[in-house]
């Protein structure tokens, strides 16, 4: 390898769906590089208040500002307005990004989608700069469609992706998955056993509704309690605005209830060991949190977002339960009946835990950053035309 440097601009975020994708990448191309004896100078861009500008700067990643705007698909009167007024926003933002990428002169951009990398995927078309699209979800975002007849190459989380793509496009398509974290890799059963005061010898349930929550999974877990405890031990992630409500709607457990349920806002560190010592995973069925889930092999009961844009968190979950690897809960199976009817023979059959876990390790693709980076460094060393 004869460039000592590479440079590369990162777009995408909004949602950690796709910033920590984009993170994971920039952490595999540093340490690929780091071993060929090359540096990586990466910049990255996207808005001031979205998700990605906090990422980056806890990763210490240099960060620059992009105006863009948002598509409401909402026909609310207020989303139409909002959007309009966003998407005046554009034209703007495509100048800044053409002014950044001929100042910074990457020799690769890589987009992971949101409305944040429109911009700057469009201005690397213009500038002739090639762009590396990753696309998480099983068809293709409205950033990820207005990007891909320019994309210089294509990675897709699923082979499914490939009917949605342009057909002039799909010879520049590859299948890397969804990157996650390494360090859910390495989790510690026996740290989170020690962490939150939990029985190695009894199954445990951990429930998540993501960062800040689902109140729909809170009620779900709540109002069934009393007859899920006595078979098994909950570790139970609600969001901190939720905090207070359910630690007073749950202060009457019985004793030896009790003392299996644990109440947590929010979880950061020791997510990983969390998720090695869970037996089953109650959550939402979002592009990462299953890329997550199946590349450490866990069997789930999903309860999708309905509607999401076409129906992704629903097709996510029926797409894991057909291969054997969860449990969906549907518009009518979420239900208080429905989840005990799902969760509760699971807990009875380690056997079937064990089935399910090795289907969803089947289903995932642990070395999908891998992929992802191999596929952003060959982009940047291939040859102009």
């Amino acid at each position: 390898m004869t460039t000592t440097t590479i440079r590369l601009a990162v777009t995408g975020g909004g949602t950690g769906g796709h910033t920590y994708p984009a993170l994971t990448t920039i952490n595999a191309i540093r340490t690929n590089l780091a071993a060929a004896d090359t540096d990586l100078d990466v910049t990255w861009y996207g808005t001031p208040a979205g998700l990605e500008a906090r990422v980056a700067a806890e990763a210490g990643i240099r960060f620059r500002t992009i105006a863009t705007g948002k598509v409401r698909r909402s026909l609310n009167p207020k989303a139409l307005a909002s959007t309009t007024v966003d998407l005046a926003k554009v034209p703007a933002g495509l100048g800044q990004a053409v002014a950044e990428l001929r100042r910074f002169r990457p020799h690769v951009v890589l987009s992971t989608g949101g409305y944040v990398a429109v911009p700057l995927g469009l201005a690397a078309r213009l500038t002739g700069t090639p762009l590396v699209m990753h696309e998480q979800i099983t068809t293709l975002g409205l950033a990820n469609r207005i990007l891909a007849r320019g994309a210089t190459a294509i990675a897709l989380s699923h082979a499914t992706s490939l009917d949605a793509l342009p057909p002039a496009a799909r010879h520049r398509a590859v299948v890397t998955g969804n990157p996650v974290r390494p360090a859910l890799f390495d989790g510690d059963r026996a740290a989170a056993h020690r962490a939150h005061q939990l029985d190695p010898d009894t199954p445990l349930v951990y429930v998540t509704g993501g960062a800040q929550g689902s109140a729909q999974i809170n009620r779900l877990i709540t109002d069934n309690l009393p007859h899920l405890l006595p078979h098994c031990q909950i570790l139970h992630q609600c969001g901190e605005a939720n905090y207070s409500q359910i630690t007073q709607k749950t202060a009457g457990l019985a004793p030896e209830h009790a003392q299996r349920y644990r109440l947590v806002p929010y979880v950061s560190d020791g997510l990983a060991d969390i998720l090695a010592a869970a037996d089953i995973v109650i959550s939402r069925s979002g592009a990462g949190t299953l890329a997550e889930l199946t590349a450490i092999g866990k069997p789930s009961i999903l309860v999708p977002l309905i509607p999401t844009a076409s129906q992704e968190q629903l097709r996510n979950a029926q797409t894991l339960q057909s291969a054997g690897a969860a449990l969906c809960l549907d518009s009518v199976t979420a239900t208080p009946d429905g989840l005990r009817n799902a969760l509760l023979p699971l807990l009875k059959d380690p056997a079937c835990r064990e089935t399910m876990g090795r289907s969803a390790r089947a289903a995932g693709q642990p070395d999908a950053a891998q992929r992802l980076a191999d596929l952003v460094v060959t982009t940047a060393l291939r040859p102009a035309r």
